[in-house]
């Protein structure tokens, strides 16, 4: 068995992990983890392996690692070789590290909120108050949401627009980091044709030969539709 474990957690950010791993071409072992159907979120089991019961959660050796950021950050230092990160000190370096953060910093929150809101329009609640939580679910979605997904898109496309990849002309660990909200956005964000440069971006990474290994790694992705 090999010492990299990852506790994957079907349609998550875990996803990028295994994608990851075979950009670098690394032995691991998946430990898959299914959500509960009805409330979708983890299960308890996952808490065995970290306090707060979430994936990604990595283990190498003796070592327990969470959030998606710092697992990437672990795995490309210790095992890179070089490999998915701009060299220290660049232009690219600094645009490499800010877009590991930006994803789940400032891209996740309304990507968050757009699926509990229209959980909440959509989903089933009390007949009493139904009408009343349908119509804060689509004011709060109109005025709040939507329209910071709409700025976070803009400024997206904008970006991706001045280099083919995030941190520059090559591709690295930060585009891994970008996919999930791009995926995400891309299902039930508003992410369609008519921002073709973030489509073209999602295209190009669904075409890698590693990401479609993870895949078979991690099983059904429904981000993808």
């Amino acid at each position: 068995m090999s010492a990299i474990v990852v506790h994957h957690l079907n349609n998550s950010r875990s996803q990028r992990v295994l994608w990851l791993l075979e950009e670098l071409g690394l032995d691991y072992t998946v430990e898959r983890y299914e959500r509960d159907p009805e409330t979708m979120r983890a299960p308890a089991a996952l808490r065995q392996v970290h306090p707060l019961g979430k994936a990604p959660v990595v283990s190498d050796g003796g070592l327990v690692l969470a959030e998606t950021g710092a697992i990437i950050e672990y795995l490309v230092e210790k095992y890179g070789e070089g490999l998915l990160a701009p060299a220290p000190g660049t232009p690219e370096r600094l645009r490499y590290t800010y877009w590991l953060h930006y994803a789940e910093g400032s891209a996740m929150p309304p990507l968050l909120l757009k699926l509990i809101f229209s959980r909440m329009e959509s989903g089933p609640v009390p007949f009493f108050v139904r009408p009343f939580a349908k119509a804060i679910a689509r004011k709060v979605q109109a005025t709040i949401v939507d329209p910071q997904l709409k700025l976070h898109l803009d400024y997206l496309e904008a970006e991706i627009a001045k280099a083919p990849w995030f941190a520059g002309d090559a591709f690295s660990a930060a585009d891994i980091q970008m996919s999930f909200p791009l995926e995400g956005a891309a299902a039930r964000g508003g992410l369609d044709a008519s921002r073709p440069k973030l489509m073209d971006f999602l295209t190009r990474i669904h075409a890698r030969p590693a990401y479609a290994r993870a895949l078979e790694k991690g099983g059904p992705y429904t981000l993808l539709r």
